[in-house]
């Protein structure tokens, strides 16, 4: 039994991040990645007002759109943060569709309505947290992620002039994380940014809450995420959403087993290789080791394991 919760769930990241009660570790976290993203136009988040998650279409035949967390800004930049634990085809457009939702909410209704108008928009950010990475090999995307892969974990992407490489508009700002990539231990990380990448990474696995992280933004994040402080109706929407979460994850280990039988029928991997990747799978899922520690016991490389 995991003494805190596991951000990746729906129940977990909304406690965390989704909450008027909790709006200063969600405040923490964007600030973190706006000073890792130096490039980024905001200053710092003093405040911010969460936003209505369900974003209808203009018409009943139009698709809607259910946002993790939808808040703005004390300046009026707005935020939309996801938390995406399985790959879906097309998810970059996915992230773009979305976006298109807090866009047209920006118009003021009076002003519409009487033709006033003059289209300013406010910064949006686009924050994707992902449980994967763009050029896993069980992904079937159709999109050329691979021009966008690299050793970076973080990735800005705003509107530029492909002639002069210059930014073209700083509006609209998608930022992806691939979290599997994260592999710092916690003596590594000396930011506020490596820090946040650690808890998201490695919360449900700690037993306490480590010495390096004494800030006081985490040692509310440690009382918030711990599960025996929950109410019974908290601990049973926990209990729901972690079953949604392992059914997933269950899910993703079956299609790499399927996967690897593949490759065995092709004569690609070797009966050693599968044998290390179903121990790895099992390592990983039961979520007790670290992927070093993992990659030792299974002499397989990290990045081999962190693609599981």
């Amino acid at each position: 039994m995991s003494r805190y919760i596991n951000p990746y769930t729906d129940f977990g990241f909304k406690k965390l991040f989704g909450s008027e009660l909790n709006k200063d570790l969600l405040i923490g976290f964007l600030n973190a990645l706006l000073e890792e993203a130096k490039q980024l136009p905001d200053d710092e988040i003093i405040d911010l007002k969460y936003l209505n998650s369900e974003q209808l279409g203009r018409t009943k035949y139009d698709r809607k759109a259910v946002f993790d967390v939808l808040c703005q800004t004390e300046k009026g930049a707005k935020f939309h943060v996801e938390m995406q634990n399985v790959f879906q085809e097309f998810f970059i457009d996915r992230t773009i569709y979305y976006s298109t939702f807090p866009i047209q909410d920006m118009a003021k209704k009076d002003s519409v309505e009487e033709g006033r108008w003059n289209f300013e928009l406010q910064r949006l950010y686009s924050v994707n947290i992902l449980n994967f990475t763009f050029n896993d090999k069980n992904n079937d995307n159709k999109q050329n992620v691979n021009e966008i892969s690299d050793d970076d974990l973080l990735h800005c992407v705003m509107l530029k002039n492909i002639k002069t490489n210059k930014i073209f508009s700083d509006k609209l700002v998608f930022i992806y994380l691939e979290m599997p990539k994260f592999n710092k231990t916690i003596e590594e990380c000396k930011t506020f940014y490596d820090k946040w990448l650690f808890v998201l990474s490695n919360l449900t696995n700690l037993m306490e809450r480590p010495k390096e992280l004494q800030e006081r933004v985490f040692k509310r994040l440690f009382e918030q995420a711990e599960i025996a402080t929950f109410t019974i109706d908290e601990y049973n929407a926990y209990e729901e959403s972690l079953k949604n979460y392992l059914d997933i994850a269950n899910g993703m280990v079956a299609a790499e087993k399927r996967g690897v039988e593949k490759g065995r029928a092709e004569g690609i991997v070797t009966g050693e290789k599968q044998a290390k990747l179903a121990i790895a799978c099992t390592l990983k899922l039961l979520g007790k080791m670290t992927i070093e520690e993992i990659a030792v016991a299974t002499k397989l490389t990290v990045d081999e394991i962190s693609k599981i």
